[in-house]
């Protein structure tokens, strides 16, 4: 299996499981080792008190990015620290795009940046993900192939 089927094969079986992304609508738009990209669309529902996106809705759509760019090598892995800074509100109906890729990863530990953007590229919110791997396979029937 290549680098890019397995990570094709990570993010296939990490969807089937992953009711909170889906449920909020997300999409998963691009998968590569080390890098994912998942949109949603700002609904009624992820607007806070201000009529601004909610910081958490944000917060989860980058880190189901991280998640899914940290589990490409078909090694079990989490987050361990997490960290976003708001650059600018997101606004209801805004369709949002997080980009993760990775900056690290040696051994069990691992540093992802996701970017979330309006479609028209405006920088919304700045993530980052320290990851740490468990050592048990993503994928049934594989073993770990870190």
């Amino acid at each position: 299996m290549t680098p890019q089927q397995l990570a094709e094969a990570c993010a296939q079986a990490m969807w089937n499981a992953d009711s909170a992304s889906q449920r909020l609508g997300m999409v998963l738009t691009r998968i590569a080792p080390g890098q994912a990209v998942l949109s949603m669309t700002l609904t009624e529902r992820m607007t806070n008190g201000h009529g601004n996106a909610h910081g958490g809705y944000l917060f989860t759509l980058a880190d189901s990015a991280f998640a899914f760019a940290c589990n490409t090598y078909n090694v079990m892995t989490v987050a361990q620290h997490c960290a976003v800074t708001y650059i600018t509100p997101g606004a209801l109906g805004d369709r949002l795009v997080a980009t993760a890729r990775e900056v690290s990863r040696t051994g069990r530990s691992g540093i992802y940046d996701v970017t979330v953007t309006r479609e028209d590229g405006t920088v919304i919110a700045e993530f980052r993900g320290h990851s740490r791997a468990l050592n048990r396979p993503l994928l049934p029937d594989t073993g770990a192939e870190a």
